[in-house]
C-alpha cells in the first residue's frame, strides 16, 4: 500500500511538472510567433491537475489567441499606415479574439477556487479583466465577420458571447452597464438564434435588448415569432395567443399585433374563437373596419346573409373605399337572392308569382349596387374578382343584354 501510495504521489508530481513545463513551453512559443504551436501544446493541460494549473494553462492559452490577435491586428494597422496591402487570415484574425476572451472567462473559473488552505486568491483576474474590457469589442466584428459569410451559427456564438461575458465574474469591480452596444449585440444575438431556429435562445435574448426602449419594437418581433414558431404544445400555441392579446391591449394602434392574431384566429377551424374575437374587437372599438369586415365574412361562411351584408355596410360606412366589402356585400345579396326565389317558388312547378319574382329583383338590384361599386373603385380587378359575380347578377335578374356582354369579359 505504502509503494502503491509513494508511486501515485509521484506521479502527480511528474504531471504537476510537466504541466508547468507545458505553460513555460507555450510561453517560449508565444514570443516566439508561434501561436498556433503554444495552443497545441497547452491542450494536454487544459483539465487535468490542480485548479492553480488549469487556470495557468487557460491563462496561457487566453494570451496565445489574443497574441494571435494582437499580430495580426498589427499588421492591419501598418496597411493603413504605410497603405500597404499585406493579406491576413480574417478568418483566424476573428476566431482568434473570440477564443481568448473565452479562454480568458474559463481561467476565471478555476482562478478563484480555494487553494490547499482554502483560501481565494486569483492570479490573473486583475490582467485579463483590464485586457478583456477593450479587447472584447472586438468579438462584435467577429460576429459581423462571421454573419456576412454566411455562417450564422458561429455569429450567434460570438453576439451570445459579448453578451455573456458582461455578466461574467472576470469583471467583478467593473461597471459594465455603460456598454452602448450591449443591446443591439442582444438583439444581433436573438435575431441568428431565430433564424437558426434556436427559438428559446431568440427569446432569451431578444428581451435583454428589449429593456433597452430604442430596442424594444424591434425585440419584440423577434420574441412574437419565435413563440410562434417554436410552438410545440397546446399550451404554447396559448401563451403565444396570449402574448399577442396583451401586446394588442397595451398598443391598440399598433397594426402588427391586431395582424398577427387575425392571422391566427382566421384559420378555418378557429371559426368560433373568431367570431368571439370580432365582438371583443368591436366591444373595445366600434369603429375598426377591419373588425367589421371580419364579422361580416364569419356571417358570411354562416350563411348568415343580412348579418354579413349589416356588417360590411358598416366597414364601407367607416372606409367607402374598401373595395372588398362592398364586394362581398354585394356576393351576399345575390346569394340571399338565390336563396328567397327558391323559398318563394312553387316547389312542384319551380314558378314564382309577379309579386315575389318583384321581390328577388329588389334584392338583386341592391347586389349590382354594391358590385357595381367595388368594379368603380377597382376597374382592372387587382384586389376584387367582379366580373362572374356581375354575371352571375345579371343572369339571375334575367337581363339578356348584360348577360351576353359579360359572357364576352368572361371569355376574354
Amino acid at each position: 500500500m505504502k509503494k502503491f501510495f509513494f508511486a501515485a504521489v509521484m506521479a502527480m508530481m511528474a504531471f504537476a511538472a510537466n504541466a508547468q513545463d507545458q505553460v513555460k513551453q507555450a510561453d517560449k512559443l508565444i514570443k516566439e510567433g508561434k501561436f498556433g504551436e503554444a495552443v497545441e501544446v497547452l491542450k494536454p493541460a487544459l483539465n487535468d491537475g490542480t485548479a492553480a494549473q488549469k487556470a495557468a494553462a487557460w491563462n496561457a492559452l487566453s494570451n496565445a489567441h489574443y497574441q494571435q490577435f494582437a499580430a495580426l491586428q498589427q499588421i492591419q494597422v501598418e496597411n493603413q499606415v504605410k497603405q500597404t496591402n499585406v493579406p491576413i487570415d480574417e478568418a483566424l484574425y476573428n476566431r482568434s479574439i473570440a477564443e481568448a476572451l473565452k479562454a480568458a472567462i474559463q481561467c476565471d473559473v478555476y482562478d478563484n477556487e480555494p487553494n490547499e488552505k482554502g483560501k481565494i486568491k486569483p492570479k490573473f483576474r486583475s490582467a485579463n479583466a483590464l485586457r478583456f474590457q477593450t479587447a472584447r469589442l472586438n468579438v462584435i466584428n467577429s460576429g459581423q465577420y462571421e454573419y456576412n459569410n454566411k455562417n450564422v451559427e458561429a455569429a450567434f456564438e460570438d453576439w451570445a458571447l459579448y453578451v455573456e461575458s458582461a455578466k461574467s465574474p472576470l469583471f467583478t469591480g467593473i461597471d459594465m452597464s455603460k456598454d452602448q452596444y450591449y443591446s443591439q449585440v442582444a438583439y444581433f444575438a436573438g435575431l441568428a438564434a431565430y433564424n437558426l431556429k434556436k427559438y428559446d435562445e431568440a427569446v432569451k435574448y431578444a428581451n435583454i435588448a428589449a429593456e433597452d426602449t430604442a430596442k424594444a419594437a424591434d425585440a419584440l418581433e423577434i420574441i412574437i415569432f419565435s413563440r410562434k414558431e417554436g410552438a410545440k404544445t397546446k399550451e404554447d400555441t396559448i401563451a403565444y395567443v396570449n402574448t399577442l392579446r396583451d401586446l394588442h391591449k397595451q398598443q391598440p394602434a399598433e397594426q402588427r399585433w391586431f395582424n398577427l392574431l387575425l392571422d391566427y384566429y382566421v384559420q378555418p377551424s378557429r371559426a368560433a374563437e373568431l367570431k368571439a374575437w370580432v365582438d371583443e374587437e368591436l366591444a373595445i372599438d366600434p369603429n375598426n373596419k377591419m373588425a367589421w369586415a371580419l364579422k361580416g365574412e364569419s356571417d358570411m361562411n354562416a350563411g348568415n346573409w343580412d348579418a354579413a351584408i349589416e356588417a360590411y355596410k358598416k366597414a364601407a360606412e367607416l372606409d367607402p373605399t374598401f373595395v372588398q366589402v362592398w364586394f362581398n356585400a354585394g356576393v351576399c345579396l345575390n346569394s340571399k337572392a338565390v336563396e328567397l326565389k327558391d323559398k318563394l317558388s312553387d316547389k312542384n312547378t319551380g314558378k314564382i308569382t309577379t309579386e315575389n319574382a318583384n321581390k328577388v329583383i329588389a334584392v338583386l338590384k341592391d347586389a349590382l349596387g354594391y358590385m357595381e361599386k367595388a368594379k368603380e373603385l377597382d376597374p382592372n380587378q387587382e384586389k376584387v374578382k367582379w366580373v362572374y359575380p356581375m354575371y352571375q347578377i345579371y343572369y339571375n335578374m334575367g337581363d339578356k343584354a348584360k348577360i351576353a356582354e359579360y359572357e364576352k369579359l368572361l371569355n376574354n
